[in-house]
């Protein structure tokens, strides 16, 4: 089709306008541009996170697997478009690069971690507001609470918390942690991500409430009364919920997703004589007491990072040792001593998740401590470190090496059964035993099929992956120019298409998407369930085509390691099933840290079969209380869509979005057509075109792919060498910028309903007509902006057209004949016409502001009598207490009894008149803050309007 620069002008307006909250088109931008496949029940609840502008914020508490994280990258991408770029994600530490490779790759959306790391590097830099940053900034719970001033003093525009059920508690006192952040985000609009609001008290529901919104009920006690006393009523705390939380099932969604299962096998293996005398010669050692190897400061972290290593493989705990060693011999020469040195010494040889460093460290003793070097003592404790480090490295080669390599094998073979490709993905927790296992395999069968991946990702055979891989990518949009980045995506993609094994540290378990592989094999199992599921879960994910295998090996000749595997096992069900470790049972612990902690102490304190036994069962017997939560029933009632029309809206949901996105494509199509015309060269049949002539120095040669949500081809595009499309693009910006700045004067314009390929039943009945049409732009500011792209119109019969059939104009190409001017008389009509539109408009606009304005103050009435009734219902317990009291002074035995109940009664009589006096109280109170809320409403509310003429043309359809 050829359009004009009035066609141009119009679209470029039509895709980027910002809609009005709830509007079935107001997530256009941000669909449009995400790089992810269309699932109803998504879209579904980002819409319903954006419904009110008046809303404080939203809970999305889909089941597990149903991509929370895409819903909250779509409002994300969506606040993005309309220029609210003040966003925050918090969420554990240990997704937080998760989250940046996610909104990186799937919604174009620039992504920055603040840590203590990069906090300091900005300080130094001359940045005076870390957290004020041109991208989605993104931070741990820990370190938003340690600098919760710096956080509330910056007005966000959203704020998302992940992982929120772990703040469940906020509302009390006693709960920093979630009292920080509920205080540094107070006022600002929240999306609280959790598949589990409700674990085991109605009360967690409450305390999630009051992170949105302190007024969404009264406050705890009140809440108490209404719905957790006798003849509370679930019915109610249904309907206030379903305005501000919403579930979605996974049985619901089973036509839009597909999943998986997996399958677990065990690979036992039984250590050798000389690797189990090591294993309890360095036992032993850790157990002593006050030795310079193991300081006191920090000696759960040091003994925690032993034992990973010790149950890793020989040559990670000879490489730890050798560091001990040698800093004890430096602590000969110097005869004195930092903790602190040896814990930076034996994590900077190996690696271990940010979160395990952040909550082990934050329990250290902070106090420096004298240390006394007696040289006897010192010199005999260096021998018995250096024999250890000679049995360590006698070993050539583990056990559970020989038992990797028949894993590998029935791995491999199962692959082949299912059809999948051959492809493992190894998880060990250190890098000594990384680099070893490389060149085991290497030499045993898989040579150049081994690739290794780690938070340096450094060694000569990864520089050269690197490097050629820059060379493949060199225009194809994908290098970044941040060789972290490149390295990572160089090293996938070398697994994908020419690696059998992939040997990863912990830096592989967040942030990396492996759905092309489809067996995880934890050679060393870490204690922490919530980090083993993030493993898994780089496999078993959203777009996984086979089942996914999960191998683990057990030490025969360890009884702790052994119980360990059946509790992940057999209570977090961490390695069969459809779906894994679901999100309620890995809630039931607070921390992951926490549950290793509990392990460690096992390890350090029970030494007999029988106290391994009775220690495991113990906590057991914990766990399964904490994991059968007695809420499932009410949870159920509570949360839960009954209707059963679910499977048709979503489909319906589905079907409209597709629609309207086919619209926003064809016309950012047409419009970079129009605009880049002799700049480059088009394939419309591909949705492909090669820029030779780029608008601005910024802006690369290149292949561009348009995004189309139709045809799945997003990410395959990028993957073959071509830059996304998109609107957020700064090709599509700088485009849309211009055709918004195009010049439109009056003009004659022909619509050639003849050459117009595919037919147009309202355009063809309006052959051999002419008139008159205008295009305004109106700007709505009440609650929130919203846009308005106005189309009015007539024919020379003085008949007036609507909008639909002036849009359906521009659905066809046309020519510009000449530049005309207006006559008066038609100017008056065309403003009349224009003006009663506007009208219209406006109207419509004051009516969803009123239902917005009315929603808010229903929610205000709602808390004002949460409040009163709390304060009626202690009154009503204490009228039942003097009527009590009454029937016992009656119906006692001796004058000191009547006295005795007579005195009680004076003191309920008294508490009762101050009890009524207090409703008095409450009521004026809590009526003057409704009444000042809801003024501060109707202000809000008052419209501001502005309004511009774009063009107006004449018009004949030929």
């Amino acid at each position: 089709m050829r359009i004009t620069d009035y066609h141009a002008r119009l679209f470029s307006y039509q895709v980027t306008r910002q809609a009005p909250a709830g509007a079935d088109d107001n997530l256009s931008m941000s669909l449009f541009d995400a790089s992810v496949d269309l699932n109803p029940h998504q879209i579904e609840a980002a819409t319903f996170a954006l419904q009110s502008p008046l809303s404080q914020g939203v809970i999305l508490a889909d089941e597990v697997g149903l991509g929370k994280t895409i819903e909250a990258g779509i409002v994300l991408c969506q606040k993005w478009a309309e220029r609210k770029r003040r966003l925050i994600i918090i969420c554990p530490a240990a997704i937080r690069q998760q989250w940046a490779n996610e909104l990186q790759e799937k919604f174009n959306l620039p992504a920055f971690v603040l840590d203590a790391k990069t906090y300091r590097e900005l300080r130094r830099e001359g940045h005076a507001w870390p957290f004020e940053q041109k991208a989605v900034l993104i931070t741990s719970y820990h370190y938003a609470a340690r600098l919760q001033d710096e956080l509330r003093a910056i007005e966000w525009d959203l704020v998302v918390i992940d992982e929120a059920h772990k703040l469940r508690n906020a509302y009390r006192q006693s709960n920093r942690l979630g009292q920080a952040i509920r205080w540094a985000t107070e006022g600002r609009k929240k999306l609280l991500l959790t598949a589990t609001p409700l674990q085991n008290s109605l009360l967690e529901l409450y305390g999630l409430s009051t992170l949105i919104d302190e007024d969404l009920f009264g406050d705890q006690y009140a809440f108490r009364a209404k719905y957790m006393n006798a003849g509370g009523s679930i019915a109610e705390l249904r309907g206030r919920l379903t305005e501000f939380c919403k579930r979605t099932l996974r049985r619901q969604v089973m036509e839009y997703v597909r999943y998986t299962a997996r399958h677990a096998l065990t690979q036992p293996f039984y250590p050798t004589d000389a690797e189990q005398e090591l294993y309890d010669l360095v036992t032993k050692f850790l157990e002593e007491e006050g030795t310079y190897s193991v300081p006191d400061r920090q000696r759960h972290l040091t003994v925690l990072v032993m034992r990973k290593l010790l149950a890793s493989s020989s040559v990670a705990i000879a490489g730890t040792l050798s560091t001990m060693k040698s800093r004890l011999e430096d602590l000969r020469k110097s005869e004195s001593d930092s903790g602190s040195d040896l814990i930076e010494a034996l994590l900077g040889d190996e690696e271990f998740e940010p979160e395990l460093l952040e909550e082990w460290e934050a329990e250290s003793d902070p106090e420096d401590q004298e240390l006394v070097i007696q040289p006897i003592k010192l010199r005999k404790e260096t021998e018995e470190i250096a024999a250890l480090v000679d049995r360590a490295k006698a070993i050539q080669t583990d056990s559970k090496t020989f038992a990797l390599q028949k894993a590998l094998e029935i791995g491999f073979a199962k692959q082949a059964e299912m059809g999948a490709k051959r492809k493992a993905l190894i998880f060990t927790e250190s890098r000594r035993t990384q680099d070893y296992l490389k060149r085991f395999l290497e030499d045993n069968g898989h040579r150049r099929k081994v690739v290794s991946f780690s938070g340096t990702n450094a060694g000569e055979d990864n520089q050269a992956i690197y490097e050629r891989w820059i060379a493949e990518n060199a225009d194809s949009g994908r290098s970044t120019g941040s060789r972290a980045i490149d390295m990572r995506s160089a090293l996938i993609d070398h697994f994908r298409d020419h690696a059998d094994i992939m040997i990863a540290t912990e830096a592989a378990a967040e942030g990396v998407n492996l759905q092309f592989c489809s067996m995880v094999i934890n050679y060393d199992l870490p204690w922490n369930p919530q980090r083993i599921e993030q493993r898994i879960g780089r496999c078993h994910r959203y777009g996984q085509t086979h089942d996914v295998i999960v191998i683990n090996f057990l030490n025969e000749r360890n009884a702790v390691d052994m119980r360990v595997h059946e509790l992940l096992r057999d209570k977090f069900k961490l390695f069969d099933g459809v779906f894994g470790a679901s999100d309620e049972v890995l809630g039931a612990i607070e921390s992951g840290v926490d549950f290793e902690r509990r392990i460690l102490a096992i390890y350090e304190k029970c030494r007999t079969e029988d106290e391994i036994k009775s220690a495991f069962d113990a906590l057991q017997a914990e766990l399964e209380e904490q994991i059968a939560s007695r809420m499932d029933e009410t949870r159920a009632t509570l949360l839960e869509h009954f209707d059963e029309d679910v499977h048709t809206r979503l489909k319906l949901r589905l079907d409209e979005t597709k629609a309207q996105l086919d619209r926003i494509s064809r016309k950012f199509w047409d419009v970079t057509r129009h605009m880049l015309d002799t700049a480059a060269q088009f394939d419309p049949a591909s949705l492909t075109f090669d820029l030779h002539q780029p608008p601005a120095p910024e802006i690369p040669r290149g292949r561009y792919h348009l995004i189309s949500k139709l045809r799945e081809d997003g990410l395959e595009a990028n993957a073959h060498g071509s830059f996304l499309y998109r609107l957020s693009h700064p090709l599509g910006e700088h485009v849309l910028d211009a055709a918004k700045a195009l010049l439109t004067p009056t003009a004659e314009l022909h619509f050639d309903v003849s050459g117009h390929q595919v037919r147009n039943a309202v355009m063809e009945e309006m052959r051999g007509s002419s008139g008159w049409l205008t295009l305004r732009r109106l700007t709505i500011s009440a609650f929130e902006d919203e846009e308005h792209l106005l189309l009015s119109g007539m024919d020379d019969g003085g008949r007036s057209l609507d909008t639909e059939v002036c849009d359906k104009m521009f659905s066809i190409g046309a020519a510009v004949v000449r530049p005309i001017s207006v006559p008066d008389g038609i100017a008056a009509r065309l403003q009349a016409g224009a003006e009663r539109l506007e009208k219209s408009t406006l109207n419509q606009a004051a009516e969803a502001s009123g239902k917005h304005f009315a929603q808010a103050r229903e929610k205000l009435e709602q808390w004002a009598e949460d409040k009163i009734f709390a304060a009626e219902r202690a009154l009503k317990d204490t009228k039942e207490q003097i009527k009590a009291m009454r029937r016992q002074a009656r119906n006692a035995a001796t004058v000191e009894e009547e006295h005795e109940a007579q005195k009680k009664l004076q003191e309920l009589e008294r508490k009762q008149r101050k009890q009524r006096q207090e409703i008095f109280d409450v009521e004026d109170e809590i009526a003057e803050r409704r009444d000042s809320m809801i003024d501060a409403l109707q202000k809000r509310m008052a419209q501001r309007t502005q309004s511009e003429t774009l063009y107006t043309i004449r018009w004949s359809v030929i």
